[in-house]
């Protein structure tokens, strides 16, 4: 069972469809919990995670230390970050079970993490779409706005998101590109991303 951190502010309008498209793991027993990590929005956007029965985790710290505090106090043993607003297609819940089982088989899960494969979203430029996928093929490093599979075993003897300005491409550059899985599925940005 996985733990899904969400670093939010002023966000109501992106979280909704992430919740959404959440509720099927939930409903297959993959999600054990959601924990929102909000710093202290002024919109609906606690209401919503109360609502969707998710764990608030108030504080006006950096989002480093945001997703972190909300990680360490995570339930599950694996971590699943996602931004608001970025949808996982309808296989995820299949592809991110499969992932951790085969990683907890092969006794690999304290060393890969995975990522949802960018999928276009709607009425993005073709040109912006074959970008991503050159990106992709030349073998460049997942963004966070495709989400983050991680054991946290794995996450904490990486030290954890840190205090930097762009604290989530700083952890995916230490889990290092070849050490990261492109999930056979996808994920759409819907909403404003990154929180």
């Amino acid at each position: 069972m996985l733990s899904v951190v969400i670093a939010t502010h002023d966000s109501e309008r992106a979280l909704l469809p992430t919740l959404a498209a959440l509720v099927a793991g939930a409903a297959a027993g993959v999600v054990r919990e959601v924990i929102i990590a909000d710093a202290g929005s002024r919109d609906a956007t606690g209401a919503i995670a109360d609502g969707a029965g998710c764990r608030v985790l108030m504080s006006t710290e950096p989002r480093g230390a945001r997703l972190k505090a909300a990680a360490d106090a995570a339930r599950g043993p694996w971590l699943l970050f996602l931004a608001p607003g970025i949808v996982p297609n309808v296989t995820w819940v299949d592809e991110t079970r499969r992932f951790m089982q085969e990683a907890e088989l092969r006794e690999y899960a304290g060393s890969c993490a995975a990522a949802f494969r960018r999928d276009s979203a709607p009425f993005q430029s073709p040109l912006v779409e074959a970008w991503a996928l050159l990106r992709t093929a030349l073998g460049a490093r997942p963004e966070a706005s495709q989400g983050l599979l991680i054991a946290k075993a794995f996450y904490e003897a990486l030290g954890g998101h840190r205090g930097v300005e762009a604290p989530e491409r700083d952890l995916l550059r230490r889990v290092g590109r070849r050490r990261i899985v492109l999930l056979k599925c996808g994920a759409t940005a819907m909403g404003s991303g990154i929180s």
